[in-house]
């Protein structure tokens, strides 16, 4: 499922909630593009078009990464 808000996505048999407030890359991301997703090793999941890389245990408890990625000038360049 992809909203407004972000999107679902399903990880070993769990289904986790992606905000694009977290990863704004998402946002403005092709829809094939932010469906091109896959596992990147035993921990982690990645969007290989998109660059991005995401621990699965930050979808898991995102609590625990307060962090919120930004986008950096250099994203242009």
């Amino acid at each position: 499922m992809i909203n407004a808000q972000g999107m679902m996505l399903s990880v070993l048999g769990q289904d986790y909630f992606v905000s694009y407030n977290r990863v704004p890359w998402l946002r403005d991301a092709r829809v094939s593009s932010a469906l091109n997703v896959r596992m990147a090793g035993p921990n982690a999941i990645e969007w290989p078009e998109l660059d991005i890389d995401l621990e699965i245990e930050s979808l898991k408890h995102p609590e625990r990464y307060p962090l919120v990625m930004k986008r950096s000038p250099l994203d242009i360049v």
